[in-house]
């Protein structure tokens, strides 16, 4: 008789959509009975959730498949998986390249894992790709942090960028209905959660699919109006949101920011290239000056709000000039945190096909300057926070240094200083920043805060 695996390892690449697909599928194998495995090794349930934004992660996962591979050959019972993007767009030409798989499945199909783990059980070879409509999640996530929690509010795409295969593998735009995404965050409260980000692909499109309108013409259900509705949920202190695309960001949307105590001060907002041609050959849909009216409606604002984004450089077609637009961009604005990027080819996108594609030297060379100017800009970011008083919410102890703790800011500033996690996971603590770095601080715990009331 053969004995159903109990433990199960996943590996997740790329965004926190991923993360948070993770969770939610690692929440269905727990309550499937399977407990959780440190090294892939031991796991008789192997998972890996993958990302196709990048090259280098989409070949990791084939490098990491044929280890596993090989040891299927001496392990009946070991069961192979492969998750969200990488899965969405190969498919069956997946299983063709990798026959040991049994299961290959999109990120739609992430809610239906214990489905399609029971058909693999009756010795069976599923692909799970086809496009259907998300049912509401109703699974318990096992979530990495006992303190902070991701919330999907709206699954989907509809944007066509150029450059990128999240339309393609991730579906239509869908969003959830406020009254689950708040039944969500309760849940998470009763939990001990205290801090909530909701995510969305594009989640300044939240509730444009919803039905309804207001008097004055716009939707009934936008991202600015979900704040609200949630915002007083008991025990959740912070409330983040993610990602955020500029062509939908609203002035309103910053008012309600400003408002409601609970929403953080820091705004991720990917600009992607600086100049206009090449946001127009992207698909973006703004122009640098719009982002550049943005950001500076946020400081109007909230003057000290964090600000984080996303660039690409290398684009097919870029000129030397094009790239100083965005490296003008940066030193004009000064992020907080740049996330970026040498441009990938990725399988299925339009400008993968283009014939003005720059070399790897020139996109290297690129991406080494932007990022050394990041670090300058960052670092000049960091100095603000010297000798002030901070709030940080304690998630656990810094993995390198046992007596240190480490949290965030409401800015989403990496912070350490001495504590007993014991006592102070979870909480706010008031912390005067004694050190800065450019992406990170160390400080002294000078008190704890209490609760927001509700």
């Amino acid at each position: 008789m053969t004995t159903t695996p109990r433990r199960y390892h996943i590996t997740t690449f790329g965004c926190q959509m991923n993360k948070a697909d993770s969770e939610r599928m690692a929440g269905i194998l727990e309550n499937m009975g399977f407990a959780w495995s440190e090294d892939p090794n031991d796991a008789n349930v192997i998972l890996y959730n993958t990302c196709t934004i990048r090259d280098n992660a989409e070949q990791k996962v084939y490098s990491y498949l044929g280890r596993q591979a090989k040891r299927k050959h001496e392990q009946a019972d070991l069961t192979l998986i492969v998750a969200g993007c990488v899965a969405q767009q190969e498919g069956e030409a997946l299983l063709r390249r990798v026959p040991e798989l049994d299961l290959v499945m999109g990120p739609q199909h992430a809610n239906r894992l214990q489905d399609l783990l029971e058909q693999v059980f009756d010795g069976n070879q599923v692909v799970a790709t086809e496009s259907i409509h998300i049912v509401e999640d109703i699974t318990k996530p096992r979530r990495d942090s006992k303190v902070t929690a991701w919330v999907n509010v709206i699954y989907g795409c509809n944007e066509r960028c150029t450059y990128c295969v999240v339309p393609n593998v991730r579906g239509v735009e869908q969003s959830r209905t406020p009254e689950a995404i708040r039944a969500e965050m309760e849940e998470l409260a009763r939990q001990g959660y205290k801090e909530v980000t909701l995510l969305g692909q594009n989640i300044d499109a939240y509730g444009r699919d919803l039905p309804g309108a207001t008097a004055e013409g716009r939707h009934q259900h936008t991202l600015t109006d979900l704040l609200y509705y949630v915002h007083d949920v008991p025990g959740i202190e912070r409330i983040r949101f993610a990602t955020s695309h500029p062509r939908y960001f609203t002035e309103r949307l910053i008012r309600a920011c400003n408002e409601l105590p609970k929403v953080c001060e820091h705004f991720h907002i990917p600009f992607q290239s600086g100049d206009n041609d090449v946001l127009k050959a992207m698909a973006r849909g703004y122009t640098a000056e719009k982002y550049r009216r943005i950001i500076d409606t946020i400081r109007r604002y909230m003057p000290d709000a964090s600000i984080s984004a996303d660039a690409i450089v290398g684009f097919p077609g870029e000129t030397e000039a094009q790239f100083e637009n965005t490296i003008k961009l940066v030193e004009d604005i000064g992020f907080d945190l740049l996330n970026t990027a040498a441009y990938s080819p990725r399988p299925g996108t339009p400008a993968a096909l283009w014939e003005n594609q720059l070399s790897e030297e020139v996109k290297a060379d690129r991406l080494q300057r932007l990022n050394h100017l990041v670090g300058t800009k960052a670092a000049e970011r960091s100095q603000r926070y010297f000798n002030r008083i901070e709030e940080v919410l304690v998630e656990d102890q810094n993995p390198k240094d046992a007596t240190q703790l480490m949290g965030r800011t409401r800015g989403n500033r990496l912070t350490f200083f001495t504590g007993d996690i014991g006592q102070l996971k979870g909480k706010l603590v008031k912390v005067k920043i004694t050190e800065v770095r450019p992406f990170s601080l160390t400080g002294e715990q000078i008190e704890v805060r209490q609760p927001m009331p509700v």
